[in-house]
């Protein structure tokens, strides 16, 4: 499996994007959305600060980018996140049209990608999304568990 130096630096971003949210006491996840080589958008977990359960990073680029593009669809784009995208998360790329989900680290309590169920590869779905993990994934294990340890001391 290979990654571009493109893919490399846009799961940076991400990554960078995740240590801010852990800054602000969110689980550290992050997300960046492009269309070939431009930004559209790119956050963090932000549900306790907006108290707002969809307030995942995956589902505010999604937000932002479909503002900014003045369209909730989103073909040719690229999400990088951090973590493995849940259900409702899976759900939002579908109807948005991504056409490429990489993300670094599995989530194996709710991942929907491929830990606890393969949302994005449903054959009834209307709308097929490339996907690939395993990208710095190392480094956003690390950063996950460093949050949680500390949370717990």
């Amino acid at each position: 499996m290979s990654f571009s130096d493109w893919d490399q630096r846009c799961m940076a971003l991400a990554l960078e994007e995740a240590r801010r949210a852990a800054d602000r006491d969110e689980v550290p996840v992050g997300a960046v959305l492009v269309r070939d080589d431009v930004v559209l958008a790119h956050g963090g977990n932000a549900q306790i600060e907006l108290h707002d359960p969809t307030g995942h990073a995956e589902i505010r680029v999604l937000r932002e980018a479909g503002v900014r593009e003045g369209n909730y669809r989103l073909p040719g784009t690229t999400l990088y996140v951090s973590l493995e995208p849940c259900t409702m998360c899976c759900g939002a790329l579908v109807h948005a049209r991504v056409s490429r989900v990489l993300f670094a680290a599995r989530e194996p309590r709710a991942g929907a990608v491929i830990s606890t169920g393969c949302a994005l590869d449903n054959p009834v779905l209307n709308h097929k999304i490339e996907w690939q993990e395993g990208l710095l994934a190392m480094d956003s294990t690390a950063l996950l568990k460093a949050f949680f340890r500390e949370r717990r001391h």
